[in-house]
């Protein structure tokens, strides 16, 4: 009973919260809302950013233009926001004046995006144990928008929407079971009235969790599914060299399609099988498609109109990245380019995919139309492709990084981190050019017997800068989109995040270190920079509200830090805004009632204080916590906690103790409700709120325990209650 009382008082509390929110929001922009219709996604007004690269071709790239070349200079903040805990890789979205931003863990927030204020806030609830199936479950990339909705993914293979109005849940449809190994690490694109989303397929789930979903963005019905592994009665089912099905595993779809709506296919790219070395499955003879592949599915029934391959993969070099589509003339200079098709009718204007699709660092452009090779070209320092067949499209590996027996080491360029990741380039209609970000990385790699080696991808990495890179990780390599030829490089010792492009001539360029910089399109000069202190993980974004133009970026945790290990920046979750000085600082949001909840008590004199809210009212003695909670607790330490705090008490250097003498003089006197508040907000390290009350309540319980107080009754979650329990 009295777990269901503080879920209960917990679902009262953040409904009061919601609805408070929901009316000061309503109060003062509900009435003029503007539903969003499929042909302003397709064309969106260019003072809003609906899309997760603005634009359904993934070009990432604005008009707005009164931020240019001429005066970024004077570039400053006008506002910045904390962003809840976890791994933060956040694209905001903007539509008329209002931005909503998705948060890690399926914190889902709206901003005033003039002000910065925050107008409503939706946390979903995720099972307790969603840790236990998923890694790193709570990224969470991108929002998509439509009608009145705002639709997320969730990180227990839910899709959903929400009011754009009121945060308010609309519907959820249930993709699959969290517990299979599927999660939606990235948002849906809006296509022709279809949320389309993809998803990361752990091996448990089998080839049914790796799938490409389709659902009516008005109602949440599922519309259709397209499997990315090749089965049954699919032409290439052979590919798989008669693996059982059951076997074939991991190929993920874990990114952000892009769509034509003139020949209305969504491309999607996917990922690495597993185990990832080809001899632990059927042998290196097999594609085993479509891993690592771009596939064109028909938005209407998902139905895969064509494929092209990328890489036949052994060290998890995954392809799932954003392809550019561009309209464009296609020349490949010879010069420039490794791999041409014989066939190009140079001058013509083609229908394109480009851009980089992959870990590897290659450019692939494709006739998007139909998947003919067109041609390809290396960025950074690649030795996994030995030749590309320009007639066929058909890729070569170097045969000396395919593994063909356990054990041995082979140095293979770029490493799993890539070359290209998630962070994503930029396209500019002004100069034809992409804007690609990548990093120079290697690694020393093995296949290991996955019969006697436990991971996903039975394999060992060991990995460093690439060779003839300098000191330098990050690097930015601006090429034409119509030639293939480089206009320039830009190069920086910390790893290179997103980009974005500008119709005032800009290209605005994030770095793992921090810095945040805003560059010239034609020369790659930096024309303005700021460091932001932590990694710029998010992608970036800019806005107009009331004539003004805002440019908006996040920060978070960088998962590849090893390789710059004196860079001492943060690793705070902020979202962080810049204008130019005409739009003015310290503008007021809109009016906010205000909400005096009777569910907290407040205790102005604790000294003074009557009744059950008073800290002498009980003592941590009296045994405040049952045995089973404490249990609980216990195998949360061991798995969240032991790594900082240490699985025997003695920490590591900077981390406090959390048992003994140390432990009682910082909380001697304190109540449990302020030992409760500070686990919470500040545990796990970096992460502070990203596990349940419950969860919070049994840490608590296990620190009580392990200081030697007795255990009773069931620690009540109520804080007023737990406020009155006082630690001596």
């Amino acid at each position: 009973m009295a777990g269901k009382a503080i879920a209960a008082r917990a679902a009262l509390g953040a409904a009061l919260a919601a609805l408070a929110l929901a009316q000061a929001y309503g109060q003062s922009a509900q009435g003029d809302f503007v539903p969003v219709t499929d042909a302003e996604i397709q064309n969106p007004d260019p003072a809003d950013w609906l899309s997760w690269r603005r634009t359904l071709d993934s070009w990432g790239y604005s008009p707005l233009d009164q931020i240019n070349r001429e005066n970024v200079g004077s570039l400053r903040m006008v506002w910045v926001r904390p962003l809840p805990p976890g791994h933060q890789e956040g694209t905001p979205l903007v539509h008329d004046g209002v931005m909503y931003f998705p948060g890690p863990a399926d914190v889902i927030e709206a901003i005033d995006a003039k002000s910065g204020q925050l107008l409503w806030q939706y946390r979903r609830q995720l099972p307790e144990d969603i840790g236990n199936y998923l890694p790193v479950y709570d990224t969470n990339r991108n929002l998509a928008i439509y009608g009145n909705n705002i639709i997320g993914q969730a990180a227990d293979n839910y899709l959903y929407a929400l009011d754009a109005r009121t945060g308010e849940l609309v519907w959820e449809t249930q993709i699959d079971e969290y517990t299979s190994g599927a999660k939606i690490s990235s948002g849906p694109i809006i296509a022709d009235g279809l949320a389309i989303t993809g998803r990361s397929c752990e091996p448990e789930g089998g080839p049914d969790a790796c799938v490409i979903v389709a659902h009516d963005a008005t109602t949440g019905e599922e519309v259709w599914r397209t499997s990315t592994i090749a089965r049954g009665d699919d032409p290439n089912d052979a590919s798989w060299g008669g693996l059982p099905l059951e076997d074939r595993q991991q190929v993920g779809a874990w990114m952000i399609a892009s769509y034509d709506p003139e020949l209305k296919l969504v491309y999607m790219g996917t990922s690495v099988t597993a185990p990832a070395p080809k001899m632990s499955l059927a042998g290196s003879k097999y594609d085993y498609l479509y891993h690592n592949s771009t596939l064109a599915l028909d938005v209407e029934t998902g139905e895969i109109r064509w494929h092209y391959q990328h890489l036949v993969d052994h060290w998890d070099l995954d392809h799932p990245f954003p392809r550019m589509l561009v309209d464009t003339e296609q020349a490949p200079d010879p010069d420039a380019v490794a791999w041409i098709n014989p066939d190009i009718d140079r001058g013509k204007t083609y229908r394109v995919l480009t851009g980089v699709p992959g870990k590897p660092g290659v450019i692939y452009t494709l006739d998007r139309e139909t998947g003919e090779f067109l041609w390809a070209r290396p960025t950074v320092h690649q030795n996994l492709i030995s030749g590309i067949d320009g007639t066929t499209g058909r890729v070569t590996l170097n045969p000396e990084n395919v593994p063909s027996e356990y054990g041995r080491m082979h140095t293979v360029c770029p490493s799993p981190a890539g070359g290209a990741n998630y962070p994503s380039g930029a396209f500019s209609p002004l100069t034809g050019i992409m804007y690609l970000t990548a990093n120079n990385t290697c690694s020393e790699m093995s296949a290991l017997d996955p019969a006697t080696n436990p991971g996903v991808y039975a394999m060992s990495s060991r990995q460093h800068i690439a060779p003839g890179a300098g000191d330098n990780v990050g690097v930015i390599h601006a090429v034409s989109a119509r030639t293939g030829t480089t206009a320039w490089e830009f190069a920086t010792r910390p790893g290179m995040q997103s980009l974005m492009t500008t119709g005032g001539g800009l290209l605005f360029a994030g770095d793992a270190g921090g810095w945040l910089r805003a560059m010239d399109q034609w020369t790659g000069e930096v024309l303005w920079q700021v460091n932001l202190g932590s990694s710029i993980t998010g992608y970036p974004a800019t806005f107009a509200v009331d004539g003004q133009q805002y440019v908006a970026v996040s920060t978070g945790r960088w998962l590849n830090d090893t390789f710059t290990p004196e860079l001492t920046h943060g690793t705070q979750n902020t979202l962080f805004v810049f204008a130019l000085p005409q739009a003015g600082i310290g503008h007021a949001g809109p009016y906010r009632a205000p909400v005096n909840s009777a569910s907290r008590i407040s205790i102005v004199d604790p000294a003074q204080a009557e009744g059950p809210a008073s800290p002498a009212t009980r003592s941590t003695r009296d045994g405040v916590y049952s045995a089973a909670q404490a249990r609980a607790g216990e195998a949360l330490y061991r798995q969240r906690c032991a790594a900082c705090h240490g699985s025997d008490f003695q920490p590591a250097p900077g981390s406090p103790t959390v048992r003994g003498g140390a432990f009682m003089a910082n909380w001697r006197g304190s109540s449990v409700a302020d030992l409760y508040s500070y686990t919470r907000t500040n545990m796990p390290v970096g992460m502070g709120g990203s596990l349940s009350d419950a969860q919070y309540l049994a840490l608590v319980a296990y620190m009580l325990e392990v200081n030697g107080y007795p255990h009773g009754q069931a620690l009540d979650g109520d804080e007023a209650i737990m406020a009155a329990i006082a630690i001596e």
